[in-house]
């Protein structure tokens, strides 16, 4: 009942930036928490940026001070700008929302996913 799709993905030099975005759509009373994660090959799949219904965020390591996240409650989106980027940022990244219906406790959906790739 309920579908993320990722969009803005694509191809940047070293130090570009671009900026994701997540829009969830289906059968949605409210959603929690919003994530983005990202997946290079060979690797496992990390926590890149969090941000609550409220607004606070957390920001992996790595990606701190360069990346931001946001979000649109009434459009029920998710914001990844990524700025400076780098080419180990190269990989896949999916949005993630955990999403209520009425009545009912919240329940995680992923993305597809979009490919970033960082390289010159």
């Amino acid at each position: 009942q309920v579908q993320l799709v990722e969009s803005g993905g694509g191809l940047v030099q070293p130090g570009g930036s671009l900026r994701l975005s997540c829009a969830a759509s289906g059968s949605i009373f409210s959603i929690g928490n919003m994530y983005w994660y990202r997946q290079a090959p060979g690797w496992q799949r990390e926590l890149v940026a969090a941000i609550t219904s409220g607004g606070s965020t957390n920001y992996a390591n790595s990606v701190t001070g360069r990346f931001t996240i946001s979000r649109d409650n009434a459009k029920n989106a998710v914001y990844l700008q990524m700025n400076s980027l780098k080419p180990e940022d190269t990989a896949v990244y999916y949005c993630k929302a955990n999403v209520y219906r009425k009545y009912d406790d919240g329940i995680d959906y992923w993305g597809k996913g979009t490919q970033v790739t960082v390289s010159s």
